[in-house]
């Protein structure tokens, strides 16, 4: 399992992780210190592990070193109620007592950066403007729910054949209290944090949409800080809208999604029998097969048959239990 081939890195395989064993990290062989072998901070350390018994695969998650392990397992906890096709949340969290750690089942897909390494550099604009409708309906739901996401980065969007799936709820508030400066702190990626959560203000919605936009701006640019005229011209008022430093210039989910996915457009031509697969929203005429480039559907490939074919080794290098 190769992390350039697969997008899965392999130095920690054989780890023991609660229940699980580790058969490789998501975010690449270099995954333990802060940041990917993209240089994106990640919010927290990804693997993907099974049972013992070979039954379940899953994507695990542990805090970074030094992190606050309640506040961690406390924005797991909340995000089991996160509803929505798109949203990821954790389904499984360590026992009382236990070395902290939450799971959810494995998917094959990409982290956001990892998916322009494969491309080869920005994605397409009709790939961007999927994935931004998924995240705002994802954000939509979340927001009626009372839950503001405070953790939306690059880091954080995975992408799949069928859709995008937004993790890492509530990296923002795990990584320090509200009323601690936020500047500069292991796992935040500075270009998508908000300029009020930054200085300490606690999260809410409006500050989901400036990461929004921070995260579309790196999908379509390469980098989460663009100048205005680096954006496509079809997502440039989304994106600068979300960018604006005023929470209260930001637009609204509403306008967003009318931006990105008209009511009525007609969906681009399908390039084959679509698969199953989530269908709730306006952004499901969007993810219609294609929407992809082929690039990443071959590196999903890659990595769904990397896993197919690992084997726990015959005893755990490190237990965690």
């Amino acid at each position: 399992m190769h992390g350039l081939d697969t997008g899965v890195g392999h130095t920690e395989a054989g780890r023991r992780i609660g229940p699980y064993t580790v058969l490789g990290t998501l975010d690449g062989d270099d995954a333990s210190g802060p940041s990917g072998t993209s240089g994106m901070p990640l919010p927290e350390r990804r693997f993907l592990a099974r049972s013992a018994d070979g039954a379940r695969t899953v994507l695990i998650s542990v805090p970074l070193p030094g992190a606050d392990p309640g506040r961690f397992l406390a924005e797991a906890e909340v995000s089991r109620y996160l509803l929505g096709p798109w949203s990821s949340p954790a389904t499984e969290l360590a026992p009382p007592g236990a070395q902290p750690w939450h799971a959810r089942p494995y998917l094959p897909a990409l982290p956001l950066p990892a998916a322009l390494a494969h491309h080869g550099g920005p994605l397409p604009v009709r790939t961007v403007r999927a994935l931004g409708a998924a995240l705002v309906e994802t954000l939509v739901i979340g927001h009626g729910q009372g839950l503001a996401h405070a953790g939306i980065s690059p880091a954080a969007v995975l992408l799949a054949a069928d859709g995008p799936r937004l993790t890492c709820f509530g990296a923002v508030r795990a990584a320090a209290a509200d009323g601690t400066p936020r500047s500069g702190l292991p796992g935040l990626e500075s270009g998508s944090l908000p300029p009020e959560q930054a200085a300490g203000r606690t999260p809410d919605p409006l500050g989901d949409l400036y990461a929004l936009g921070a995260t579309l701006a790196y999908a379509a640019t390469g980098h989460t800080v663009p100048e205005r005229d680096e954006i496509p011209g079809p997502l440039r008022a989304v994106i600068s809208g979300c960018l604006a430093r005023d929470p209260a210039l930001r637009p609204r989910p509403a306008e967003l999604l009318d931006a990105l996915a008209p009511a009525g457009a007609p969906a681009p031509p399908p390039t084959a029998t679509p698969a199953p697969g989530p269908a709730e929203g306006r952004a499901h005429a969007l993810l219609t097969p294609g929407w992809l480039p082929g690039r990443l559907i071959a590196a999903l490939a890659r990595q769904s048959a990397a896993l197919l074919a690992a084997t726990l080794p015959a005893a755990s290098a490190t237990a965690q239990d």
